[in-house]
């Protein structure tokens, strides 16, 4: 499937949304910028609640660096490939999951992050959920997991829409805003307000628990990780 180059033009609906302003975009700008990972790790408390499963069972909590709730959002240090969520997170129907993050130098590395929805036993060994995620080098990809199995839905494909580190220009991260909208039969895929796939419902299942993955060696912070229902 190409994706498509038309500008995102989704149907007016009554949604709850928390964009950050300038100011507070700012303020988050400075306080990463002159915040260490180990200092953030030493003053913000990990987010009460959220969970976090690795895809190597052999993985541990002692190899995540850092995963700490800091205004606004969550800061990520990844270790291993896992993701994260709260159990209070769950949809159905017709609804849209939206994501700010922030990529700070990835070096070399092309690791992926992004959003997962439709998670069912996600402590067990029955798993599955649907992930959409991009990586630096401005690239996509729609996958499943299946237990131990992770097919792909879409391969990677590059789009214009995602802002690789090298569009950072004098920041010290790239800002990228991911969205998964179930709407009736079809589910979109959006970066940076352009729609880069779409799927039938049925070929990528989303009703159920909803959160974030994260690839391995990432530095991350997370502005805005929200679910609305759609009207």
């Amino acid at each position: 499937m190409r994706p498509s180059r038309l500008r995102y033009q989704s149907r007016r609906h009554t949604r709850r949304r928390l964009p950050l302003d300038g100011l507070a975009t700012a303020a988050a700008t400075f306080l990463l910028a002159a915040l260490p990972t180990s200092l953030a790790a030493q003053e913000f408390e990990r987010p009460e609640g959220w969970l976090t499963r690795f895809d190597d069972p052999r993985a541990t909590e002692e190899e995540l660096e850092t995963f700490v709730a800091m205004p606004p959002g969550w800061h990520i240090t990844s270790g291993p490939a896992a993701i994260y969520w709260h159990p209070d997170q769950a949809t159905t129907g017709d609804f849209r999951v939206e994501m700010e993050v922030y990529l700070f130098d990835p070096g070399s590395r092309r690791e992926a992050f992004g959003i997962f929805v439709g998670g069912h036993d996600l402590e067990g060994p029955t798993q599955r959920y649907g992930y959409f995620l991009i990586r630096n080098g401005g690239q996509f990809i729609v996958k499943r997991r299946e237990g131990s199995e992770a097919p792909t839905v879409l391969p990677w494909t590059r789009h214009d829409a995602i802002l690789t580190w090298d569009d950072r220009g004098d920041e010290v991260s790239v800002l990228n805003e991911l969205v998964v909208e179930a709407r009736g039969d079809t589910v979109h895929f959006v970066v940076n307000d352009e729609e880069v796939a779409t799927l039938p419902r049925s070929d990528f299942a989303v009703d159920g628990t909803w959160g974030m993955r994260v690839n391995h060696g990432l530095e991350l912070h997370i502005s805005r990780l929200e679910a609305m229902a759609l009207r």
